[in-house]
């Protein structure tokens, strides 16, 4: 579908609308927008939005402004060392897939210089046991 834009209608009382008003000519912009900033706001931060004063914005803004950032944690010593065992742990796997990537390359290589000839496609090898049915599988002990 396409991104519609949808038409919210409700109800407020005459002095609740004339100050929404005001606030909308204070920050010079439309009533309209007004609702979808706090629409906006409300959907980014998951409905969980707080109305309050001014001055109580100012207030927290002081206090986290006293807060060092980023802000520092304490972290268990074996915690660090599970990561660097990790982090050591992956490297040697890189250092195994690299070896791995590298054998198989060799691989590929001495495949492809082979003549067609030297090669022994195991299809062939069944068609001859078929004709020669003197093979028998089993054990030692049955001999």
């Amino acid at each position: 579908m396409g991104n519609k834009n949808k038409t919210i209608s409700f109800r407020v009382s005459e002095d609740k609308f004339e100050t929404l008003r005001e606030i909308a000519e204070e920050r010079d912009i439309s009533l309209s927008a007004v609702f979808r900033d706090y629409v906006d706001t409300l959907v980014a931060h998951d409905g969980q939005v707080k109305v309050a004063p001014e001055h109580e914005l100012e207030d927290a803004a002081e206090e986290s402004s006293t807060e060092s950032f980023p802000p520092k944690v304490e972290v268990p010593k074996s915690f660090v060392r599970e990561h660097e065992r990790l982090e050591l742990e992956a490297e040697h796997l890189r250092e195994q897939l690299e070896e791995h990537k590298r054998y198989v390359t060799k691989l590929r290589q001495q495949l492809d210089e082979m003549d067609q000839d030297e090669v022994i496609h195991l299809e062939d090898l069944d068609e001859g046991e078929e004709e020669d049915a003197s093979y028998r599988i089993g054990s030692f002990d049955d001999v």
